[in-house]
């Protein structure tokens, strides 16, 4: 667990950077911005409360101030440790709705095609829009019909014990009810790598979703589930893998930060697969072929917290090594959703403002596809641009020439 204390705004020298790098603060005056919410703010609620004031709700908890941060103030989780704690508001039922993924996923999963054809409906969006306040213009991703966790049960779980070393893979919410053709993608690359994989046993939301909807308690609940299934999972694998940039920012960071969650037994072992691959290939401890015939134009969009977090690189590092790509890094900017943000009303048209930039520079080089690590952001991206994203593992699995790469690593 981390050591320094979460209310260092003594160390802040008013530069007001943070506010510069803030993407609400340019399109939402009503935010008073991270320098006023941050370490302004908190030198006057620490005295009392009454100063709290319920604008910082618009914070995105992108982190990108943090990012920014020459003294290393610890911004973004003083503006949502102030909404923990002090906040008079209560979450909504949309606010519930949202930030519960695992239920809203257990309970679309088994009529997915039906949600995913009357979701988009007009009269249902106009509904979700005047009585929930869930703006009519943005699209819902879609469910599957057969979650991750029962594909890999029924098709994969049998031969990963037939591999030599092993990872555990934290698939989250949106593989399991969203998107599995990832973790599928994901459990191929690391077959043919030499690795088996095991599921995280009775895993749950990383609790990101419930912090910044006000459910502080549910979110505690979560992380306290999943550090224990961590724990336990660790014994049997070298390392915590994951898809997604947010889940294990949450999971290493928020968990201890903000939710006082102790996670010293885990957080070490967390990683990105990105992460893990890239080292795995650089070492020379694994070895890669490619397909011959793989080309693609690919412009790759870094999520905020993956900045946070310092392992774009990684990602970057792994796409450049593909054969037969060419690759471009978008310019750093925050494409705005900021996970259920940009799904709320009031928030709907600061979210695209954000992003716009990001949107214009992505027609402007036209790629046959985005990369990027976060589902959100995935989201965002094609709902506003047309262009289809993918994860790097994504990608990778597409490039590899899979059995070819299995023989390299005596599989």
């Amino acid at each position: 667990m981390k050591t320094e204390n979460i209310d260092n705004f003594e160390q802040c020298i008013k530069c007001t950077i943070c506010t510069v790098y803030c993407p609400v603060v340019p399109v939402n005056p009503a935010y008073p911005g991270p320098k006023q919410a941050g370490p302004d703010g908190e030198r006057l609620r620490i005295k009392n409360n009454y100063f709290f004031d319920e604008a910082l709700k618009y914070c995105l908890n992108c982190k990108r101030c943090d990012v920014a941060c020459p003294s290393g103030v610890r911004i973004s989780d003083m503006i949502q440790e102030a909404r923990i704690n002090f906040s008079r508001k209560k979450p909504k039922l949309r606010d519930m709705m949202l930030a519960s993924t695992d239920f809203m996923g257990t309970m679309a999963t088994p009529f997915a095609p039906v949600v995913n054809a009357v979701l988009p409906l007009k009269p249902v969006k106009a509904v979700l829009d005047g009585v929930m306040g869930i703006d009519h213009r943005r699209q819902f991703p879609k469910y599957t019909g057969t979650k991750f966790e029962t594909w890999f049960r029924k098709e994969a779980a049998d031969r990963q014990a037939g591999f030599k070393r092993h990872i555990a893979y934290f698939h989250g919410c949106y593989v399991n009810y969203n998107y599995p053709q990832l973790g599928k993608d994901f459990v191929s690359v690391m077959n043919a790598l030499g690795y088996g994989v095991n599921l995280i046993d009775k895993e749950k939301c990383c609790g990101v979703a419930m912090i910044v909807n006000g459910m502080a308690d549910s979110a505690r609940k979560n992380a306290r589930h999943n550090v224990n299934a961590l724990s336990k999972a660790l014994p049997a694998n070298e390392k915590i893998l994951t898809t997604s940039s947010t889940c294990v920012l949450t999971m290493r960071d928020e968990y201890p930060e903000l939710l006082k969650v102790d996670n010293a037994g885990v957080r070490d072992s967390l990683a990105l697969a990105t992460k893990f691959i890239f080292n795995l290939i650089d070492t020379g401890k694994v070895k890669v072929a490619f397909r011959k015939d793989y080309k693609a134009k690919i412009a790759y969009h870094t999520p905020c917290h993956l900045e946070k977090l310092g392992w774009g690189v990684f990602s970057t590092s792994l796409l450049k090594m593909i054969p037969g790509v060419e690759f471009t890094l978008l310019d750093s900017n925050c494409c705005g959703i900021a996970g259920t943000y940009g799904f709320k009303k009031e928030n709907y048209d600061a979210s695209q403002a954000i992003g716009a930039p990001l949107f214009e520079q992505i027609r402007r080089i036209n790629p046959d596809f985005v990369a990027c690590d976060c589902e959100t952001c995935k989201w965002q991206i094609e709902m506003s641009t047309g262009y289809t994203v993918k994860n790097p593992i994504s990608v990778f699995a597409e490039a590899l020439d899979l059995e070819e790469t299995a023989k390299l690593n005596n599989r």
